[in-house]
């Protein structure tokens, strides 16, 4: 009997060694391990520069517009005049007639109140819904601009592209802000 187990423990024990002892095929396991973090993070490379990139050009729309409004170019200014302006200014921004909601606000001076937190951003089920606020300033009245875009991110579900807050729905909302003095 123990002769029997040992030769059928070395029977089963002899090609298990051979597999240990072979050396072929482990380029072929570190390249399963380190593919997939290496395709993850050129992906999330990717979704970071079209992130920033959407941002700058969200700032670049704004200001370029706030310097319309702000020598008096742009008559009248209306939510949809601004809108188109940024649009124009921006310039890869894909939809962005669907994707930004602007607010204006008069502030004053004296008595300071901050912005609400949460941005306003554009309702995508809801496109009508009403702004929250949008006041034009006067002479010498300062006024604070903040506009939100929603952008639905390139690769949703792999690395950066997961990790991204979002707004409601799948898009997640850049913010950009800007005030200005009117003169007279």
């Amino acid at each position: 009997m123990k002769q029997l187990l040992h030769t059928l423990w070395s029977g089963l024990m002899r090609p298990l060694s051979r597999f240990a002892r072979d050396d072929r095929g482990t380029a072929t396991v570190e390249f399963a391990l380190i593919f997939p973090v290496y395709i993850i993070l050129l992906l999330s490379a990717f979704e970071s520069g079209m992130l920033m990139t959407r941002q700058v050009m969200l700032e670049r729309g704004l200001e370029m517009a706030m310097r319309d409004v702000r020598i008096g170019a742009m008559s009248p200014v209306t939510h949809d005049t601004l809108k188109n302006a940024i649009c124009n200014n921006a310039g890869i921004i894909p939809n962005y007639a669907d994707a930004l909601k602007i607010e204006m606000r008069r502030v004053d001076l004296l008595n300071w109140t901050n912005l609400p937190a949460a941005a306003d951003c554009i309702d995508r089920n809801d496109p009508a819904a009403p702004l929250v606020a949008f006041q034009q300033g006067g002479a010498n009245q300062m006024v604070v601009v903040r506009a939100c875009a929603l952008f639905d991110p390139v690769f949703p579900t792999l690395g950066l592209g997961a990790q991204i807050p979002r707004e409601t729905g799948n898009e997640y909302a850049l913010v950009s802000r800007s005030a200005f003095v009117r003169e007279p």
